[in-house]
């Protein structure tokens, strides 16, 4: 199982199915269902990321990723563009999980694991909004395992 690598209150179990698809699971397939949770989270948090070049750059250079259009390297650059541009946001806690769950999301091209550390940022998130409250967070966890077996079975 990975490792949880942020201060998250978590429904375990799922996260444990969800850990042991995204397992077995290839890294482009991964890196679509990393993506899916950062739009997912950006429209849940009301922000328009069609207004933040730096998120649409990254969406773009994921997506050439995906189809051996883009390096590794060039994931990995964008990657960070996003997160510096997260800790412009050190006041505002929403935007600033927000935009990690993008930066992770879209680093998943860089490195598979990057995708499971978006979607738990995305829980990081949701225990921010709702006050860590099981039931949403359980929600949360449920929607990212339903959207990882719908990309996983495009195998």
């Amino acid at each position: 199982m990975t490792k949880v690598k942020i201060k998250i209150y978590d429904n375990s179990e799922i996260r444990e199915e969800i850990d042991n698809l995204y397992s077995i699971t290839n890294q482009k397939l991964i890196a679509k269902w990393a993506i899916e949770i950062a739009k997912h989270i950006l429209l849940i948090t009301n922000i328009d990321y069609c207004t933040i070049p730096e998120i649409i750059e990254g969406f773009i250079v994921n997506e050439n990723w995906q189809n051996d259009k883009a390096r590794m390297y060039d994931v990995r650059q964008v990657g960070f563009k996003i997160h510096k541009l997260a800790r412009l946001y050190n006041d505002n806690e929403v935007k600033k999980y927000a935009l990690r769950v993008v930066g992770q999301a879209v680093a998943s091209g860089h490195m598979k694991e990057h995708a499971i550390v978006a979607s738990d940022y995305a829980i990081k998130l949701i225990n921010i909004m709702y006050h860590n409250d099981l039931e949403k967070v359980t929600e949360e966890r449920n929607w990212q395992l339903r959207k990882l077996n719908e990309t996983a079975t495009k195998e």
